[in-house]
Protein backbone atom coordinates (compact mmCIF):
# COMPACT_ATOMS: atom_id res chain seq x y z
CA UNK A 1 0.00 0.00 0.00
CA UNK A 2 1.36 3.16 -0.60
CA UNK A 3 1.73 5.71 1.98
CA UNK A 4 -0.36 8.19 3.24
CA UNK A 5 -0.29 12.08 1.68
CA UNK A 6 -2.67 14.80 3.63
CA UNK A 7 -3.19 18.49 2.93
CA UNK A 8 -5.24 20.87 4.49
CA UNK A 9 -6.38 24.20 3.74
CA UNK A 10 -8.76 26.90 4.17
CA UNK A 11 -10.77 29.77 2.74
CA UNK A 12 -12.28 32.77 3.96
CA UNK A 13 -16.20 32.96 2.77
CA UNK A 14 -17.48 35.65 5.27
CA UNK A 15 -20.34 37.77 3.73
CA UNK A 16 -20.26 41.65 4.02
CA UNK A 17 -22.38 44.25 6.44
CA UNK A 18 -25.68 43.96 5.52
CA UNK A 19 -26.26 40.03 5.00
CA UNK A 20 -29.33 38.68 6.10
CA UNK A 21 -28.38 36.55 8.80
CA UNK A 22 -30.15 33.22 9.56
CA UNK A 23 -30.72 31.19 13.10
CA UNK A 24 -33.39 33.16 14.64
CA UNK A 25 -37.26 33.44 14.08
CA UNK A 26 -36.65 36.63 12.83
CA UNK A 27 -34.36 38.12 10.12
CA UNK A 28 -31.44 40.02 11.44
CA UNK A 29 -28.84 42.16 8.94
CA UNK A 30 -25.26 42.07 10.20
CA UNK A 31 -24.23 45.64 11.74
CA UNK A 32 -20.61 44.13 12.69
CA UNK A 33 -18.15 41.12 12.31
CA UNK A 34 -16.73 39.41 15.06
CA UNK A 35 -14.66 36.76 13.22
CA UNK A 36 -14.60 35.81 9.88
CA UNK A 37 -16.44 32.62 8.20
CA UNK A 38 -14.48 29.64 6.67
CA UNK A 39 -14.59 26.94 4.63
CA UNK A 40 -12.18 24.65 6.11
CA UNK A 41 -10.40 21.58 4.01
CA UNK A 42 -8.57 18.11 5.01
CA UNK A 43 -7.29 16.02 1.67
CA UNK A 44 -6.33 12.72 2.77
CA UNK A 45 -5.16 10.22 -0.71
CA UNK A 46 -3.44 6.20 -0.28
CA UNK A 47 -2.24 6.54 -4.26
CA UNK A 48 -4.98 4.39 -5.35
CA UNK A 49 -8.21 6.71 -3.34
CA UNK A 50 -8.29 10.24 -2.78
CA UNK A 51 -11.08 11.62 -0.21
CA UNK A 52 -11.57 15.03 1.78
CA UNK A 53 -13.68 17.09 4.51
CA UNK A 54 -15.25 20.53 3.62
CA UNK A 55 -16.47 21.69 6.81
CA UNK A 56 -17.75 25.14 6.07
CA UNK A 57 -19.17 27.94 8.96
CA UNK A 58 -22.20 28.00 7.94
CA UNK A 59 -25.87 26.98 9.40
CA UNK A 60 -26.41 24.37 6.52
CA UNK A 61 -24.76 23.88 3.27
CA UNK A 62 -27.95 22.69 0.34
CA UNK A 63 -27.72 20.27 -2.02
CA UNK A 64 -27.58 22.75 -4.41
CA UNK A 65 -24.61 24.44 -3.54
CA UNK A 66 -22.89 21.04 -2.46
CA UNK A 67 -23.45 19.62 -5.87
CA UNK A 68 -22.15 22.70 -7.40
CA UNK A 69 -19.16 22.66 -5.44
CA UNK A 70 -18.48 18.73 -5.66
CA UNK A 71 -18.49 19.60 -9.83
CA UNK A 72 -16.12 21.66 -9.83
CA UNK A 73 -14.05 20.09 -7.00
CA UNK A 74 -14.03 17.07 -9.48
CA UNK A 75 -12.86 19.15 -12.91
CA UNK A 76 -9.90 20.85 -10.76
CA UNK A 77 -8.54 17.74 -9.32
CA UNK A 78 -10.74 14.24 -10.22
CA UNK A 79 -11.91 13.69 -6.96
CA UNK A 80 -15.40 12.36 -7.70
CA UNK A 81 -18.31 13.51 -5.53
CA UNK A 82 -18.94 10.48 -3.84
CA UNK A 83 -15.50 11.24 -2.11
CA UNK A 84 -16.29 14.13 -1.04
CA UNK A 85 -18.11 15.14 2.45
CA UNK A 86 -19.13 18.86 2.74
CA UNK A 87 -21.47 20.26 5.72
CA UNK A 88 -21.94 23.60 8.16
CA UNK A 89 -20.98 23.78 11.37
CA UNK A 90 -24.51 25.03 12.07
CA UNK A 91 -23.60 28.67 13.50
CA UNK A 92 -26.42 31.17 14.03
CA UNK A 93 -24.76 34.00 13.23
CA UNK A 94 -23.69 33.39 9.43
CA UNK A 95 -25.54 34.60 6.23
CA UNK A 96 -28.89 33.24 5.01
CA UNK A 97 -27.70 30.64 2.94
CA UNK A 98 -31.06 29.64 2.78
CA UNK A 99 -34.40 31.21 3.84
CA UNK A 100 -36.39 29.87 7.13
CA UNK A 101 -39.07 31.25 8.94
CA UNK A 102 -38.59 35.17 9.48
CA UNK A 103 -35.18 35.33 7.70
CA UNK A 104 -35.36 35.97 4.13
CA UNK A 105 -32.03 34.06 2.56
CA UNK A 106 -28.91 36.71 1.33
CA UNK A 107 -29.46 36.71 -2.34
CA UNK A 108 -26.32 36.01 -4.50
CA UNK A 109 -24.27 34.26 -1.53
CA UNK A 110 -25.14 30.75 -2.06
CA UNK A 111 -23.52 31.30 -6.02
CA UNK A 112 -20.86 32.56 -4.38
CA UNK A 113 -19.76 30.54 -1.84
CA UNK A 114 -19.55 26.95 -3.99
CA UNK A 115 -17.05 27.39 -5.68
CA UNK A 116 -14.80 29.41 -2.25
CA UNK A 117 -16.17 26.01 -0.97
CA UNK A 118 -14.71 24.18 -3.90
CA UNK A 119 -10.67 26.16 -4.31
CA UNK A 120 -10.57 25.63 -0.14
CA UNK A 121 -10.67 21.76 -1.11
CA UNK A 122 -8.55 22.04 -4.39
CA UNK A 123 -6.00 23.81 -2.17
CA UNK A 124 -5.35 21.24 0.32
CA UNK A 125 -5.62 18.54 -2.62
CA UNK A 126 -2.90 20.65 -4.01
CA UNK A 127 -1.03 20.96 -0.88
CA UNK A 128 -0.91 16.89 -0.17
CA UNK A 129 2.27 15.90 1.47
CA UNK A 130 3.48 12.79 3.67
CA UNK A 131 1.74 12.26 6.28
CA UNK A 132 0.28 10.45 9.49
CA UNK A 133 -3.14 9.50 10.75
CA UNK A 134 -4.08 8.16 13.86
CA UNK A 135 -7.52 9.07 16.03
CA UNK A 136 -8.97 8.90 19.16
CA UNK A 137 -11.98 9.18 21.45
CA UNK A 138 -12.62 11.37 24.81
CA UNK A 139 -15.64 12.94 26.54
CA UNK A 140 -17.18 16.52 27.27
CA UNK A 141 -20.51 15.48 29.18
CA UNK A 142 -20.80 18.72 31.44
CA UNK A 143 -20.90 20.44 27.92
CA UNK A 144 -24.09 18.84 25.87
CA UNK A 145 -27.47 18.52 27.44
CA UNK A 146 -30.91 17.36 25.82
CA UNK A 147 -32.96 20.41 25.63
CA UNK A 148 -36.27 18.65 25.34
CA UNK A 149 -38.27 18.11 28.59
CA UNK A 150 -40.57 16.04 30.36
CA UNK A 151 -43.38 18.40 31.41
CA UNK A 152 -45.64 17.72 34.71
CA UNK A 153 -48.72 18.28 32.23
CA UNK A 154 -47.50 15.70 30.11
CA UNK A 155 -46.07 17.70 27.04
CA UNK A 156 -42.66 17.83 26.03
CA UNK A 157 -41.19 21.12 25.62
CA UNK A 158 -37.72 22.67 24.16
CA UNK A 159 -35.52 24.85 26.22
CA UNK A 160 -38.00 24.74 29.58
CA UNK A 161 -36.07 26.82 31.16
CA UNK A 162 -33.63 26.82 33.91
CA UNK A 163 -34.93 25.28 37.28
CA UNK A 164 -38.36 25.41 36.02
CA UNK A 165 -40.33 23.59 38.82
CA UNK A 166 -42.53 22.22 36.31
CA UNK A 167 -40.10 19.97 33.98
CA UNK A 168 -39.50 16.84 35.09
CA UNK A 169 -36.64 15.32 33.18
CA UNK A 170 -35.05 15.28 29.52
CA UNK A 171 -36.93 13.31 27.37
CA UNK A 172 -33.69 11.94 25.34
CA UNK A 173 -29.97 11.04 25.67
CA UNK A 174 -27.10 12.86 25.39
CA UNK A 175 -23.93 11.83 23.39
CA UNK A 176 -20.70 13.28 25.02
CA UNK A 177 -18.06 11.52 23.23
CA UNK A 178 -15.74 13.85 21.17
CA UNK A 179 -13.66 12.29 18.32
CA UNK A 180 -10.42 13.64 16.97
CA UNK A 181 -8.60 12.64 13.17
CA UNK A 182 -5.23 14.18 13.92
CA UNK A 183 -3.17 14.46 10.37
CA UNK A 184 0.80 15.00 11.29
CA UNK A 185 4.35 15.18 8.99
CA UNK A 186 6.11 12.06 9.63
CA UNK A 187 8.17 14.33 11.85
CA UNK A 188 5.52 15.37 13.77
CA UNK A 189 4.53 18.63 12.89
CA UNK A 190 0.55 19.26 12.53
CA UNK A 191 -1.03 19.19 9.48
CA UNK A 192 -4.63 19.18 10.47
CA UNK A 193 -7.12 18.13 13.26
CA UNK A 194 -11.30 17.16 12.53
CA UNK A 195 -13.22 17.16 15.59
CA UNK A 196 -16.52 16.43 16.08
CA UNK A 197 -19.04 16.95 18.96
CA UNK A 198 -22.84 16.43 18.82
CA UNK A 199 -23.87 20.01 20.21
CA UNK A 200 -25.95 22.42 18.78
CA UNK A 201 -24.04 25.28 18.59
CA UNK A 202 -22.81 27.76 21.47
CA UNK A 203 -23.49 31.46 20.36
CA UNK A 204 -22.94 35.00 21.41
CA UNK A 205 -24.35 35.75 25.01
CA UNK A 206 -26.17 39.22 25.47
CA UNK A 207 -28.87 40.99 23.45
CA UNK A 208 -27.40 41.51 20.16
CA UNK A 209 -26.88 39.30 17.71
CA UNK A 210 -27.06 40.93 14.34
CA UNK A 211 -23.20 39.65 14.03
CA UNK A 212 -21.15 37.63 11.92
CA UNK A 213 -19.36 34.94 14.12
CA UNK A 214 -18.75 31.37 13.85
CA UNK A 215 -19.77 30.60 17.13
CA UNK A 216 -17.49 28.06 19.40
CA UNK A 217 -16.82 26.00 16.20
CA UNK A 218 -14.03 28.60 15.08
CA UNK A 219 -13.21 29.19 18.61
CA UNK A 220 -12.21 25.74 19.36
CA UNK A 221 -9.53 25.43 16.13
CA UNK A 222 -8.42 28.69 17.48
CA UNK A 223 -7.75 27.19 21.27
CA UNK A 224 -6.73 24.13 19.60
CA UNK A 225 -3.82 25.79 17.79
CA UNK A 226 -2.84 27.64 21.01
CA UNK A 227 -2.52 24.23 23.04
CA UNK A 228 -0.34 23.02 20.22
CA UNK A 229 1.80 25.48 19.85
CA UNK A 230 1.26 25.55 15.85
CA UNK A 231 -0.79 26.80 13.05
CA UNK A 232 -2.80 24.62 11.33
CA UNK A 233 -6.64 23.65 10.10
CA UNK A 234 -8.27 22.21 12.71
CA UNK A 235 -12.27 22.33 11.74
CA UNK A 236 -15.25 21.27 14.55
CA UNK A 237 -17.77 19.18 12.44
CA UNK A 238 -21.34 18.92 14.20
CA UNK A 239 -22.49 15.54 14.90
CA UNK A 240 -26.42 14.46 15.67
CA UNK A 241 -27.09 17.15 17.42
CA UNK A 242 -30.91 18.07 16.97
CA UNK A 243 -32.42 18.02 20.17
CA UNK A 244 -28.99 19.28 22.17
CA UNK A 245 -27.51 21.96 23.21
CA UNK A 246 -25.41 23.45 25.87
CA UNK A 247 -27.86 24.93 28.08
CA UNK A 248 -28.27 22.27 31.62
CA UNK A 249 -31.64 23.27 32.76
CA UNK A 250 -30.96 21.76 35.90
CA UNK A 251 -28.75 23.98 37.23
CA UNK A 252 -29.40 28.05 37.45
CA UNK A 253 -28.13 29.54 33.74
CA UNK A 254 -24.01 30.50 33.65
CA UNK A 255 -23.17 34.33 33.51
CA UNK A 256 -21.24 35.64 31.07
CA UNK A 257 -19.12 38.79 31.55
CA UNK A 258 -19.05 39.36 27.51
CA UNK A 259 -20.58 38.37 24.66
CA UNK A 260 -18.17 35.87 23.38
CA UNK A 261 -17.84 34.64 26.87
CA UNK A 262 -19.72 31.16 26.34
CA UNK A 263 -18.21 30.48 22.61
CA UNK A 264 -15.08 30.92 24.07
CA UNK A 265 -15.66 29.15 27.62
CA UNK A 266 -16.90 25.92 25.92
CA UNK A 267 -14.34 26.11 22.69
CA UNK A 268 -11.41 26.00 25.89
CA UNK A 269 -12.80 23.14 27.33
CA UNK A 270 -13.71 20.92 24.23
CA UNK A 271 -10.21 21.58 23.06
CA UNK A 272 -8.94 21.05 26.15
CA UNK A 273 -10.21 17.30 25.85
CA UNK A 274 -9.10 17.53 22.43
CA UNK A 275 -5.26 17.73 23.27
CA UNK A 276 -5.59 15.58 26.17
CA UNK A 277 -6.34 13.07 24.04
CA UNK A 278 -3.89 13.88 21.37
CA UNK A 279 -1.11 13.62 23.69
CA UNK A 280 -2.27 10.47 24.89
CA UNK A 281 -1.75 9.18 21.91
CA UNK A 282 1.22 6.92 21.57
CA UNK A 283 3.98 6.97 18.58
CA UNK A 284 2.86 3.59 16.78
CA UNK A 285 -0.96 4.66 17.21
CA UNK A 286 0.16 6.82 14.17
CA UNK A 287 0.24 4.75 10.90
CA UNK A 288 1.45 6.28 7.49
CA UNK A 289 -0.09 3.00 5.32
CA UNK A 290 -3.83 3.78 5.83
CA UNK A 291 -6.55 2.10 3.78
CA UNK A 292 -8.96 4.73 2.60
CA UNK A 293 -13.16 4.16 1.33
CA UNK A 294 -16.14 6.00 0.41
CA UNK A 295 -19.92 5.13 -0.74
CA UNK A 296 -22.59 7.57 -1.03
CA UNK A 297 -25.89 6.05 -1.46
CA UNK A 298 -29.16 7.94 -2.20
CA UNK A 299 -32.13 6.99 -0.06
CA UNK A 300 -36.21 8.28 -0.62
CA UNK A 301 -37.17 11.02 1.46
CA UNK A 302 -41.49 11.04 1.59
CA UNK A 303 -41.87 15.03 3.15
CA UNK A 304 -44.53 15.27 5.73
CA UNK A 305 -47.17 17.49 4.44
CA UNK A 306 -50.13 19.40 6.10
CA UNK A 307 -53.64 18.00 5.70
CA UNK A 308 -55.91 19.96 3.73
CA UNK A 309 -57.75 21.58 6.65
CA UNK A 310 -54.04 22.70 7.92
CA UNK A 311 -53.48 24.32 4.26
CA UNK A 312 -56.45 25.97 4.18
CA UNK A 313 -56.05 27.49 7.36
CA UNK A 314 -52.53 28.74 6.05
CA UNK A 315 -53.47 30.04 3.13
CA UNK A 316 -56.44 31.86 4.85
CA UNK A 317 -53.89 33.26 7.35
CA UNK A 318 -51.12 34.11 5.34
CA UNK A 319 -53.37 36.57 2.69
CA UNK A 320 -54.91 38.52 5.68
CA UNK A 321 -51.39 40.37 5.76
CA UNK A 322 -47.91 40.21 6.44
CA UNK A 323 -46.94 39.81 10.20
CA UNK A 324 -43.58 38.96 10.13
CA UNK A 325 -43.15 39.25 14.17
CA UNK A 326 -45.85 36.90 14.88
CA UNK A 327 -44.55 33.50 15.02
CA UNK A 328 -47.95 31.89 14.22
CA UNK A 329 -48.15 33.82 10.77
CA UNK A 330 -44.58 32.58 10.54
CA UNK A 331 -45.63 28.68 10.57
CA UNK A 332 -48.38 29.51 8.34
CA UNK A 333 -46.17 31.06 5.47
CA UNK A 334 -44.20 27.84 5.94
CA UNK A 335 -46.69 25.33 5.27
CA UNK A 336 -47.83 27.19 2.25
CA UNK A 337 -44.12 27.32 0.98
CA UNK A 338 -43.89 23.71 1.97
CA UNK A 339 -46.68 22.79 -0.62
CA UNK A 340 -44.84 25.02 -3.31
CA UNK A 341 -41.61 22.65 -2.60
CA UNK A 342 -40.95 19.07 -3.76
CA UNK A 343 -42.97 16.60 -1.96
CA UNK A 344 -40.33 13.62 -2.30
CA UNK A 345 -37.08 13.36 -3.42
CA UNK A 346 -33.62 11.84 -2.50
CA UNK A 347 -31.21 12.54 0.28
CA UNK A 348 -27.66 11.37 0.64
CA UNK A 349 -26.07 8.91 3.38
CA UNK A 350 -22.13 9.17 3.06
CA UNK A 351 -20.20 6.59 4.35
CA UNK A 352 -16.32 6.99 4.66
CA UNK A 353 -13.27 4.94 6.12
CA UNK A 354 -10.04 6.38 7.19
CA UNK A 355 -8.37 2.86 8.60
CA UNK A 356 -10.60 1.67 11.67
CA UNK A 357 -12.42 5.13 11.68
CA UNK A 358 -15.51 5.23 10.34
CA UNK A 359 -17.79 7.74 9.51
CA UNK A 360 -20.75 9.51 8.70
CA UNK A 361 -22.18 11.94 6.81
CA UNK A 362 -26.35 12.99 7.54
CA UNK A 363 -28.08 15.27 5.67
CA UNK A 364 -30.12 16.72 8.51
CA UNK A 365 -30.41 17.81 12.20
CA UNK A 366 -30.70 14.70 13.84
CA UNK A 367 -31.76 13.57 16.92
CA UNK A 368 -28.97 12.30 18.96
CA UNK A 369 -30.42 8.79 19.68
CA UNK A 370 -29.92 8.23 15.97
CA UNK A 371 -26.67 9.03 15.87
CA UNK A 372 -25.68 6.49 19.20
CA UNK A 373 -27.80 4.08 17.16
CA UNK A 374 -25.02 4.24 14.25
CA UNK A 375 -22.60 4.00 16.74
CA UNK A 376 -23.49 0.99 18.74
CA UNK A 377 -23.69 -0.72 15.83
CA UNK A 378 -20.81 0.80 13.77
CA UNK A 379 -18.29 -2.12 12.43
CA UNK A 380 -15.77 -0.01 13.33
CA UNK A 381 -14.29 0.85 16.23
CA UNK A 382 -14.48 4.18 16.25
CA UNK A 383 -17.09 6.42 14.08
CA UNK A 384 -17.86 9.91 13.75
CA UNK A 385 -21.34 11.39 12.95
CA UNK A 386 -21.50 14.11 10.73
CA UNK A 387 -24.70 16.14 10.88
CA UNK A 388 -26.35 18.83 7.93
CA UNK A 389 -23.96 17.05 5.40
CA UNK A 390 -24.05 16.99 1.41
CA UNK A 391 -27.31 18.61 2.19
CA UNK A 392 -29.94 19.15 4.60
CA UNK A 393 -33.73 18.18 5.16
CA UNK A 394 -33.72 20.14 8.48
CA UNK A 395 -34.31 18.20 12.05
CA UNK A 396 -34.76 13.82 11.65
CA UNK A 397 -36.54 13.49 14.75
CA UNK A 398 -37.29 9.87 16.30
CA UNK A 399 -40.43 8.65 15.90
CA UNK A 400 -41.50 9.17 19.60
CA UNK A 401 -40.19 12.26 19.67
CA UNK A 402 -42.90 13.06 16.25
CA UNK A 403 -45.43 11.76 18.94
CA UNK A 404 -44.25 14.06 21.77
CA UNK A 405 -44.20 17.80 20.08
CA UNK A 406 -42.42 21.14 20.44
CA UNK A 407 -40.57 22.97 18.15
CA UNK A 408 -38.38 20.57 16.28
CA UNK A 409 -42.15 18.33 15.12
CA UNK A 410 -43.44 21.65 14.01
CA UNK A 411 -44.18 20.97 10.17
CA UNK A 412 -41.73 23.64 8.47
CA UNK A 413 -39.19 23.63 5.79
CA UNK A 414 -36.98 22.23 7.64
CA UNK A 415 -38.82 19.89 9.92
CA UNK A 416 -40.80 17.43 7.40
CA UNK A 417 -38.99 14.34 8.51
CA UNK A 418 -41.81 11.72 8.48
CA UNK A 419 -41.66 8.76 10.88
CA UNK A 420 -39.12 5.98 10.08
CA UNK A 421 -36.69 8.49 8.66
CA UNK A 422 -34.16 8.00 11.76
CA UNK A 423 -34.68 4.03 11.27
CA UNK A 424 -33.82 4.49 7.52
CA UNK A 425 -31.04 6.86 7.35
CA UNK A 426 -29.41 4.20 10.15
CA UNK A 427 -29.96 0.64 8.70
CA UNK A 428 -28.21 2.62 5.61
CA UNK A 429 -25.69 4.29 7.24
CA UNK A 430 -24.44 0.74 9.16
CA UNK A 431 -24.64 -1.26 5.71
CA UNK A 432 -22.73 1.45 3.92
CA UNK A 433 -20.02 1.28 6.80
CA UNK A 434 -20.14 -2.96 6.58
CA UNK A 435 -19.33 -2.92 2.82
CA UNK A 436 -16.31 -0.03 3.89
CA UNK A 437 -15.11 -2.40 6.29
Amino acid sequence: MPPLRAGAAQLDITPGLGAHLIGYFTDRLATDILDPLNAKAIVLSDGDMTLGFVICDLIVVPGEVVNAAKARIQEQTGVPPENVLIAGTHTHTGPAIIGALGTLPEEGYAEWVAPRIADAFTMAYRRLQPAQFAHAAGSVPGEVHNRRWHMKDGTVQMNPGHLNPDAIRPAGPTDPQLGLLVLRSPEGAPIAALGNLSLHYVGISGPKHDVVCADYFAAFGVALNRLAGAQFVCPLANGTFGDVNNLDFSRPPRTSTHARHQIERVANVVAAEAWRIWSGLREDDFRDEVPLGARLMQVNFPARTPSAEELCAARAQVAAGEAWNDAEWLYAREIVLCMEAPLEWLVPIHTLRIGDLGIVGLPGEVFTRIGLDIKARSPFPQTMNIGIANDTVGYVATDRALDEGSYETRLCRHVRAPKGTGKLWADTAVAGLESLK
